[in-house]
Formats: C-alpha cells, structure tokens, sequence
C-alpha cells in the first residue's frame, strides 16, 4: 500500500512513542526512517521499525537519555544508555559539528546504542555546516573474515562525506557483502538471499536468511572489505564498545568532522570537490554502463522525486504489524 511523508511519518513517531521515546527522540527516529525510504532504502525504512520494536520488547525501552560522559574542546564520549544509535548518531553529529565550528576539528564517540542507520544521514548533516566528516559504527559479529565461516565482525560501515557547491559527495558503505537489515526484511518477505553472501550455522552457503541469521554473512570486497571490516571493528572499541558487542546492543559509533577552512578557504574547497566531481563525471562508460556518477548522487536524486510524488510504498504485512502496535 502507499503513504504520504505525513502519514508514514506520524506512523513511526506513533510506534516509537508506544515504546515511551519522547517527543524530540520518536521525531528524530522517524526523520531518519522516512529519509531511508525517500532515497529507495525501503530495507531500513518502516521496515526497520520492526525489528526495533522486537528488539525493544525483548529487553525493554530505553530509561536514561543521551548523556555526555567525558569532554574537552575538541573531542567528546557520550553513553548512549542503550537508546537507538539513529538518536544516538544524531547526538554525537551535533556535537562534533558544535566543537569543530570553535575549535576547527572534532572527535566524539558513543557506546551503549544499537541501530546506527545510515551513516550518510550524519555526514549530510555534516557537509551541510560546509565540513568534511569520517564516520565508523560497529555492531555485533555478524560477517566473517575472508575464507571463514564464524562471524568475527559486524557489517560495520564506514562514511566519508564532502561539501560542495551543490549536492555533497558522500560515501557510505557496509564492510559485508549484505546488510543485516535486508537479511531481515528477506526473512520477513519469505525471500531468498542472493548466491554467496551468506553461512549457515554449519559453514555451509545458504541463501535462507534464517540460516543465515543463525551463521554469518559474507564481506564484501574479499580481504580488502574483510580488513575494512576489521578496521571499523576497532575504529568502534575506540569510541567504547566492547571487543564483542552482544545481540543488538552496545555498538560503538566514532565520527570525526573538520571545517575545510583549516586546510584552505571553505569556498575554495567546495569549488575543487565540484570541479573533481565533473572531472569523473566526464569519464566515458564502458560498453554497456550508465553514465558515471558520484556517490549520493543517485540517492540525492531519488529522495527529490519521492519528495514531489509525496508516496512511500509499504508491504501490506509490514503496515498491518505497525498498526496492531500502534492499536494495542
């Protein structure tokens, strides 16, 4: 069925509030909810409220808010208190971007959250004060290493964002070859997993995402994503994860922002990102191939038109569990 953005978004502000998320916490929530679904991220959109409100009715609702624990001028640790990572991320954004709007550079971490979503939402937020982000979120060992089978790390992205004089170029990226959240909302759709990306219990490939829920994930990009991966792991201990962070909970999340003026005028930076920009641009296409883009430009594009269409197509069943939440 379809929504409006006002509909689904007072949907998910509904479904939040029902777990006890204030006001300023469920509209953060569904901001970062409905943007995954305005740029065609339909796996961690509505659906994603799902596994949240499972998740929350299995170890009950966060009491404590976001909370400062360690500050100096440049760098900040915050205890998530177990709140969603999308509150969680949004927090530390602020406050990296309030440090480095003083001081040039800023370093915050956080722990004790879950459920990061996109790391893009943060570095946009980011590029918008005309600053250059580098963001890392562990979370539970779901992926194995290369030529391994146990799962040693999380699908663990990894965010690089650029202001420019137009739409800002922004990479993000999971370290596994598929995000736990289309593993999920596979199962729930009763889909298959594509070839290769996934283990059984046993070692064995499976492309049921049940089995593949109970094993591990594939990474992405062989060794090369598998040390990424490793690297993101660590990247997370450092902002105050665990070494293993347990099922859903206590994921770490590290962004670094840093004005472009330290290095040169704002202006001129965000004039060199849009000339390097055109300059891939105008690379022919191999035969057969589209014509090259940037990263989030395809993403940036995608959200504009949904936002004039003003509809978000959602799964019957998914729309009929967050109603009976809502009802109950």
């Amino acid at each position: 069925m379809e929504l409006s953005l006002e509909e689904a978004h007072a949907l998910v502000v509904k479904v939040m509030k029902n777990f006890e998320q204030n006001e300023e916490y469920a509209n953060i929530i569904a901001d970062h909810i409905i943007d995954c679904e305005l740029r065609g991220l339909s796996y961690g959109g509505l659906a994603r409220i799902l596994s949240v409100t499972e998740r929350l009715q299995r170890t009950g609702n966060p009491v404590n808010f976001v909370e400062v624990v360690h500050e100096t001028p440049t760098s900040a640790r915050l205890r998530g208190h177990d709140n969603l990572g999308y509150v969680v991320g949004y927090k530390a954004t602020e406050l990296a971007i309030t440090k480095a709007k003083e001081s040039g550079i800023a370093i915050v971490g956080a722990n004790e959250t879950w459920y990061t979503g996109m790391l893009s939402y943060f570095a946009e937020m980011a590029a918008a004060e005309g600053m250059v982000s580098i963001i890392a979120s562990n979370c539970t060992a779901w992926v194995a290493p290369h030529n391994a089978v146990d799962g040693r790390f999380g699908t663990n992205p990894i965010c690089f964002g650029f202001p420019s004089q137009d739409v800002p170029i922004i990479w993000d990226i999971g370290t596994s070859s598929i995000m736990h959240a289309e593993v999920m909302l596979a199962d729930r759709l009763g889909h298959e997993l594509d070839e290769g990306v996934a283990f059984d219990k046993s070692g064995l490939p499976t492309r049921d995402p049940k089995l593949a829920l109970a094993g591990a994930f594939a990474p992405w990009g062989g060794h090369k994503g598998a040390g990424l991966g490793m690297v993101v792991q660590m990247l997370g201990i450092l902002a105050g994860s665990p070494i293993q962070p347990p099922d859903l909970a206590d994921f770490g999340f590290l962004i670094v922002v840093t004005k472009s003026d330290l290095m040169m005028p704002e202006k001129k930076f965000r004039e060199m990102i849009s000339g390097y920009a055109d300059f891939v641009r105008s690379a022919r296409p191999a035969e057969g191939a589209n014509k090259i883009r940037m990263p989030f430009e395809r993403s940036h594009k995608d959200r504009e038109i949904t936002k004039q269409e003003n509809s978000i197509e959602i799964a019957d069943t998914v729309y009929k569990k967050l109603k009976k939440i809502i009802e109950n």
